[in-house]
Order: structure tokens, then C-alpha cells, then sequence
């Protein structure tokens, strides 16, 4: 009787444990994945100049625009959607430049771009453009010329 009753005292707490950490497990992944990754499409705008297009639907981010105004492709630039769900050592090379950074632990995270000397960064909370608060703005977009940055309406 001895030896079922040391079984039993082993098994059960054991089994509670386990059930405990597959249930919170599961909660926290789940919350750190709900929110999905930013996407963003590399392309260029009807000028030939490069454009980033940047959505996040999660937090009523949709093509929020930032062009590259002194920057000229000689042809349109086919186009390059990226997700940046996984982590991956830094720095990367993306499309117009490299990524300087990525935490992914709960998404969509923070994302640091280098594209043609300019420092792109996307938080949930705001957009920063060479380290100047931006603000988020769904269907607008930001021309970048030198040191100076424009907001435009939608549609341009």
C-alpha cells in the first residue's frame, strides 16, 4: 500500500504540472502572436522612386506610405513583400537596404530599417523616420528628401 501511495503522490502532482504549463503555454503564445507581424511591401511609385508600403491591419495600419524622393530606379521595381514574423540575426539584407533590428516576442513588435541612409522604425505606437516621431496614418504617405520629411495626402 506504501508504494501506491508514493506513486500516487509523484504522478498527480506531476500530471497537474504538466496540464499547467500546456494551458499557460498555449495562453502566452497565443497572446504574443495574436496582433500577426508588420508587412511590408518593397516597391516603387509611378515616378520610378522606391516606396515602402506598411500594414499592419491588427492595429488599423494599412498602407501607410514612405517614399524615397531623391532616390530613381530606371524601371519600376517589381515588388517585394516581406512578413517579419521570425526572428532572425541582425543585421539582414532586405530589398533597399538592411534590417538593423527585430523583436518579434510579442507581435508585430519593433522593426528598425536602414533604406538609402534613412533609419525606418516602426513600433505599434508610432512611426519614427531618422529618429522623428511620425505618427501613424493609414493610406498617407511620407516623402523623404534629404534630412526633410512631408506627409502627403492619400491617394499620391
Amino acid at each position: 500500500m506504501k508504494s501506491d501511495s508514493l506513486l500516487r503522490h509523484i504522478v498527480v502532482p506531476f500530471a497537474i504540472a504538466l496540464l499547467v504549463y500546456v494551458v499557460f503555454y498555449a495562453v502566452i503564445e497565443h497572446r504574443r502572436t495574436v496582433k500577426g507581424p508588420w508587412r511590408v511591401t518593397f516597391t516603387s511609385n509611378a515616378s520610378h522612386q522606391p516606396a515602402l508600403l506598411i500594414d499592419q491591419p491588427a492595429l488599423g495600419i494599412t498602407n501607410a506610405g514612405v517614399v524615397f524622393k531623391d532616390q530613381i530606379f530606371a524601371t519600376n521595381f517589381a515588388g517585394k513583400v516581406l512578413t517579419f514574423e521570425q526572428p532572425r540575426p541582425v543585421p539582414f539584407d532586405v530589398p533597399f537596404g538592411k534590417c538593423l533590428f527585430m523583436d518579434t516576442t510579442f507581435l508585430p513588435g519593433t522593426l528598425v530599417l536602414d533604406a538609402f541612409g534613412h533609419e525606418v522604425q516602426m513600433l505599434p505606437r508610432t512611426l519614427l523616420i531618422d529618429r522623428k516621431e511620425q505618427g501613424w496614418h493609414s493610406g498617407t504617405t511620407l516623402l523623404i528628401s534629404g534630412t526633410n520629411v512631408v506627409r502627403n495626402g492619400v491617394g499620391n
